[in-house]
């Protein structure tokens, strides 16, 4: 069932934006090289929120260790980071983005 994150605008060009859906659920909400993406705001390396951290040529660092995950796959790609974390495909319909879960 598709679920609205938040309007396109709402998205900063440089930081990830935290998005808690209707559930209570936490999502980190990226826009990057012209796109948005979704994974969720968890690391799974610690309890930290990614939306806290930094984007770099498309991976998410935890703000804790620095570790870091691909913001299109949720893959980790730098220590101590280990375990994926669930990425979520975004459209856009108008002005909201979107996701499905």
């Amino acid at each position: 069932m598709p679920q609205i994150l938040c309007k396109a605008d709402d998205v900063p060009a440089e930081d990830p934006l935290r998005v808690e859906l209707s559930d209570g659920h936490a999502v980190a909400v990226y826009r990057w090289d012209g796109q948005f993406f979704c994974t969720d705001d968890v690391c799974s390396h610690g309890d930290a929120s990614l939306a806290e951290g930094y984007v770099e040529d498309g991976e998410i660092f935890c703000p804790f260790h620095l570790g870091s995950f691909c913001i299109k796959t949720g893959a980790p790609r730098k220590a101590p980071c280990s375990e994926p974390i669930k990425a979520y495909p975004v459209t856009q319909d108008g002005q909201m983005l979107v996701i499905e879960r």
